[in-house]
């Protein structure tokens, strides 16, 4: 995959992001500001470089992903995430861009996450708690949920924005349906080989499927499966 950046010279967020700037991966103003307001040092277990352009492990064989990647989601996302949007966090992890949406759909939006580890759930929230994402947690705009994320969190949907942190075989049927008409998800699609996949939903019901890159994520399946690794 490719790298950005190494090294530990990085030590700060701000610093991160205009590498991400300086390289092309982020063009939106919007991004920008929302990833140098949320740190990603503080959900980075400890003893980790969090600003190196990589993917981390988190434990349980989940990881969070390399910040180039957190970029090209958030913007494929972008106008799904305006003020006042839906946003459902598949796999949600660390819950950094989950904390990252929050700030995107504003305290009139909701940003919802969903892991079914839970000790990434209380570890989440913890996280989002020590960061500039704290308020979402407080005026209920932002939640994180344990459950098998591939049957998505029907309560707060339909949503305008699915973002899915790890390679499914094949695009969840759930999913799809909790999806509004004009809304976007984004998804690692395949086994060995993944493709991120951007899946639009057209006014009429119909879904565009296109291939925006090559991946290398975790599969999404359960958890036995992923603690067994």
């Amino acid at each position: 995959m490719e790298q950005y950046w190494s090294g530990s010279a990085l030590n700060e967020n701000k610093g991160m992001v205009d590498n991400l700037q300086r390289c092309g991966v982020i063009t939106s103003r919007k991004v920008g500001e929302v990833m140098e307001t949320i740190d990603r040092a503080l959900f980075v277990p400890g003893g980790l470089q969090p600003y190196v352009d990589s993917p981390m492990p988190i434990g349980y064989n989940a990881t969070i992903s390399a910040p180039h990647m957190h970029a090209t989601c958030l913007q494929l996302l972008e106008k799904n995430l305006q003020p006042g949007m839906r946003v459902l966090d598949v796999g949600s992890g660390t819950g950094y861009l989950t904390g990252c949406f929050a700030l995107m759909v504003g305290p009139q939006g909701r940003a919802v996450g969903v892991e079914h580890i839970p000790e990434l759930v209380s570890f989440s929230i913890e996280n989002i708690k020590k960061s500039a994402a704290s308020q979402s947690l407080k005026d209920g705009s932002l939640s994180v949920h344990g459950g098998d994320g591939r049957q998505g969190w029907p309560d707060f949907g339909p949503y305008d924005a699915i973002h899915v942190g790890a390679a499914a075989p094949e695009i969840p049927q759930p999913l799809i349906e909790q999806l509004k008409p004009g809304g976007r998800m984004v998804i690692p699609v395949g086994n060995i080989f993944q493709d991120l996949k951007v899946v639009d939903k057209n006014s009429d019901g119909s879904i565009s499927i296109r291939t925006e890159t090559s991946v290398r994520y975790v599969p999404l399946t359960s958890r036995e499966a992923q603690l067994r690794g």
